[in-house]
């Protein structure tokens, strides 16, 4: 087959789920589609390599209007877990600060916020004058967080005072707020809090030598008697059951992630295979590299037929967390297998971030751990089908 007769795939959409799109939603895709094009992807590998964010371009992202597409725009979560792929699939970092400040940080007031808060705070967060983190990991708590949150709330008069640490929190560093989850010594419930970065006793610190998500700003955070008033504790988050609420979607999103980090893998590995030269001809004719490439596109093709189908589900109200559990775990795993194909076709150069290529293999690794790890969302799977917890 000629090259000029493959062109229709080169898009990675080979079973056209885009047209699942009503015209005005697939315009909008394509509106910030090309937005990333044009102002992320000259800089990404850039600012990849210093470990630095792009925070000049976070005024550029207001003015796209893009925060809470679903609750304040009346968008499909179609929609909205395609715009998450078609970002990751031009940088993870960047689709990290998105995902962060809208899914985690704004969805936690959305979902949780009493209406006097959100009159309060989201004007601001939607147009994004402020940004926010999700807090929730600790050094010494990840999987079981939700038994073994550290941090800790005490209420004294009309404020509440919050002390513990934090880790791996993006964007930390530069954020107006963090939503800190806090266990409440009274009654052991961990509850949510939404902190200025301003706030005396409040440290951030980056956490260097990391290989994955270089550009977002992951923290260290320390909170050493941080008095926030009880108007910014959240109304509606007085238990891990509900921050529950807000991490099934989320999960949900991580799922959308995969999916443009496949695609991205896809762009590359395929681009290269075209270009690349061996024993007189293109890489791209011979037979194991078109199988690897296959792979490669079957992996995302699968993993965003079941994205597509959770966002249908979403949209009708019938997902519970271990669909968004099961979901997350099958498509970080697709990913993982999809990105180290991609490493494998561009060979020695796909060890170099000059070809993307080990941007993207090293950013998936953080994609298949955070929002869950692949074996606490199996287990969650294994949980629904079977009736009997494997852990705790």
């Amino acid at each position: 087959m000629s090259e000029t007769r493959a062109l229709p795939y080169v898009d990675g959409d080979f079973f056209f789920f885009e047209s699942l799109l009503p015209a005005g939603e697939l315009a909008r895709l394509n509106e910030i589609r090309d937005w990333m094009e044009a102002n992320v992807r000259p800089i990404s590998r850039d600012y990849w390599n210093r470990s630095e964010f792009p925070k000049h371009l976070i005024p550029e992202v207001a003015k796209l209007d893009m925060i809470s597409p679903v609750r304040r725009q009346g968008h499909s979560h179609l929609l909205a877990g395609m715009v998450t792929a078609a970002i990751h699939r031009v940088d993870a970092s960047f689709g990290t600060f998105f995902s962060g400040h809208d899914g985690l940080f704004t969805g936690s007031i959305e979902l949780l916020g009493s209406e006097e808060q959100k009159a309060a705070w989201l004007p601001d967060i939607y147009a994004l004058r402020k940004t926010g983190v999700f807090a929730i990991t600790e050094p010494l708590a990840g999987s079981d967080v939700a038994g073994g949150t550290q941090t800790t709330a005490e209420r004294r008069g009309y404020s509440w005072v919050l002390n513990g640490q934090k880790r791996w929190i993006g964007n930390s560093t530069f954020s107006d707020y963090v939503i800190v989850w806090a266990k409440d010594v009274a009654d052991g419930q961990v509850k949510g809090f939404l902190v200025e970065t301003t706030t005396p006793g409040f440290k951030a610190t980056l956490i260097e030598n990391r290989i994955a998500l270089r550009a977002v700003q992951n923290a260290d955070i320390v909170l050493k008697d941080v008095a926030v008033p009880h108007f910014n504790k959240l109304a509606g988050a007085n238990s891990f059951r509900d921050t529950n609420k807000v991490l099934k979607t989320t999960r949900a999103t991580v799922g959308w992630q995969a999916v443009g980090m496949q695609l991205a893998a896809f762009d590359v590995a395929r681009k290269y295979a075209v270009e690349r030269h061996q024993f007189g001809k293109p890489i791209a004719s011979f037979q194991l590299i078109q199988e690897q490439l296959v792979t490669m596109l079957s992996n995302a093709q699968a993993s965003m037929g079941m994205m597509v189908r959770l966002a249908q589900m979403e949209d009708a109200g019938t997902t519970r967390n271990e669909h968004s559990a099961l979901a997350k775990a099958f498509v970080t795993k697709s990913m993982r297998e999809t990105v180290a194909l991609g490493r494998s076709i561009l060979g020695g150069n796909g060890v170099s971030v000059d070809y993307e290529m080990a941007k993207i293999f090293c950013d998936a690794e953080a994609i298949y751990t955070y929002e869950g790890t692949y074996e606490i969302n199996t287990l969650v799977a294994g949980r629904a089908i079977t009736g009997i917890a494997a852990f705790v």
